[in-house]
């Protein structure tokens, strides 16, 4: 990292000429690219972003473009910011990348108050929910560690919400040197909490509100009753998780972890999550993955749209995962399901190229999901979808065979864009940012995360947009170092 030099903040007030430098408000030319205009852009659009759309430092998933409505996982409360991607800690990341890549004593402040309004919302089990609320007095208050709220204690891996959030305040901690005295404690009660939410066999849970229960490790097996029918889990989040990138976000984290604070039981915990990984395995016909299991080690309902299966997103996830926690521990063990899983990857694509979210259990039919009402049925026919969920994702075995070629012959691949691919996304970038210094998105009728379909050609601004968008300029100047 660089010294920080405190620059002075320039107030969106002053002209966007003189402010950007190379664009005026009637006129949308083209912009060079140069070191100059991309950090003068990447300044301006942030002090838009921190100082027009900030709550306490946090963000939300989308704003109108008259700042009048936001939204996180539907319309957010105007005392509430989200923690769940691409909300809060999303933004905070992009905000470090820029102080890593300019030395800007602005970003690290922008970043430093994002970790802040995280840390407000930290529950007393350790972790977050999606959102945190600014007003003690609202129902969306969880049972938060400083005492300014009230309800749940549910510390959730889903969606990464925990793991982000930890993400962005251990990170922000070392850029402080540890000296943050908020931001190093709530980091370590965060990564203790996470350490005592890891089941002995090496899982997770989805959610959790103390230690989890000591469970002896069985290896993953077929259940022997009706799936379809039985065998529901009421607390289904208690048991053990891969929903939704678990494995891997988790993987991050406790990685990040380990390479700031050293911690030998940060390291374990990688290898204990490697371990699970091999156990939950589900044997032949089917060796591949699910997103949730009993303590039994055996594929369960969630959701009641959930059903027990064999998952390809999941599965996908498990085999990047597996192979980040070879490299970093060396261990062949790590490597060998992956062969077996990149032919089950492979002989179940569908005629489209695309993976089935759901196969059913022994069979490997793509297994669907038919709703009436709030009354779910399951089929293998996938005509009529519940346009809610994504029955269906992009099969990514190709790359995951590349990259396990590599993996496996000690090479590592090159996943950076080349100088040239670089230039061309930050003149896009560059040339798409508005007289506001703002990146304005439009909807194309498309399902946001989090949110109804928008009207067609509705604009808005967006966390994900916004924050790419700076990791990628931040990424144009560190390679021109």
């Amino acid at each position: 990292m660089h010294k920080p030099g405190r620059v002075v903040s320039i107030l969106l007030g002053i002209s966007m000429i003189s402010l950007l430098g190379f664009r005026t408000a009637s006129a949308q030319a083209a912009v060079p690219v140069s070191k100059e205009n991309v950090t003068k852009a990447m300044r301006a659009a942030s002090e838009f972003y921190r100082n027009k759309l900030a709550l306490h430092g946090g963000y939300v998933y989308y704003y109108s473009l008259d700042l009048k409505e936001r939204w996180g996982e539907g319309k957010a409360s105007p005392d509430q910011i989200w923690v769940q991607p691409p909300g809060t800690p999303t933004v905070g990341m992009a905000f470090l990348s820029a102080y890593e890549a300019t030395g800007d004593q602005f970003y690290l402040d922008a970043a430093t108050d994002a970790a802040l309004a995280l840390v407000y919302g930290q529950l007393k089990s350790g972790g977050w929910t999606n959102s945190v609320d600014f007003n003690p007095r609202s129902k969306l208050t969880a049972e938060y560690r400083n005492g300014k709220g009230r309800g749940k204690n549910n510390s959730t891996l889903d969606d990464g919400i925990s793991q982000s959030a930890i993400r962005l305040i251990i990170h922000v901690d070392q850029a402080h040197k540890f000296q943050h005295k908020q931001i190093h404690e709530s980091a370590q009660v965060a990564l203790n909490a996470l350490l005592a939410a890891q089941f002995p066999v090496g899982a997770f849970p989805q959610v959790w509100t103390g230690p989890v229960p000591q469970i002896p490790a069985k290896p993953a097996s077929f259940p022997q009753y009706d799936w379809r029918t039985e065998g529901r889990v009421k607390n289904y989040w208690d048991c053990y998780t891969l929903n939704d990138g678990l494995a891997g976000y988790v993987c991050t984290t406790l990685l990040d972890a380990y390479e700031i604070y050293k911690d030998e039981r940060l390291k374990q915990a990688v290898l204990k999550l490697g371990d699970f990984l091999i156990l939950s395995q589900l044997p032949e016909p089917q060796p591949a993955w699910a997103q949730q299991y009993n303590y039994d080690m055996q594929p369960i309902w969630a959701r009641r749209f959930e059903p027990p299966a064999i998952t390809g997103g999941e599965t996908q996830d498990v085999i990047a995962t597996l192979m980040r926690i070879y490299r970093f521990s060396g261990e062949k063990k790590y490597l060998e399901p992956i062969p077996r899983a990149l032919a089950w990857l492979k002989r179940s694509q569908l005629p489209d190229g695309q993976l089935a979210r759901y196969y059913e259990l022994q069979t490997n039919r793509p297994l669907y999901m038919n709703r009436s009402g709030k009354k779910y049925s399951l089929t293998y026919d996938d005509s009529d979808l519940p346009r809610h969920y994504g029955w269906k994702i992009t099969s990514e075995v190709k790359e995951l065979e590349r990259e396990f070629k590599a993996v496996s012959a000690g090479r590592e691949l090159k996943t950076e864009p080349t100088p040239k691919q670089l230039l061309i996304r930050v003149k896009a970038i560059l040339d798409d940012l508005d007289d506001q210094a703002r990146w304005i998105s439009v909807s194309t009728g498309e399902r946001l995360v989090g949110q109804p379909k928008f009207p067609v050609n509705t604009r808005y601004i967006a966390s994900d947009r916004f924050s790419s968008n700076l990791e990628t300029l931040s990424q144009y100047l560190q390679q021109q170092k």
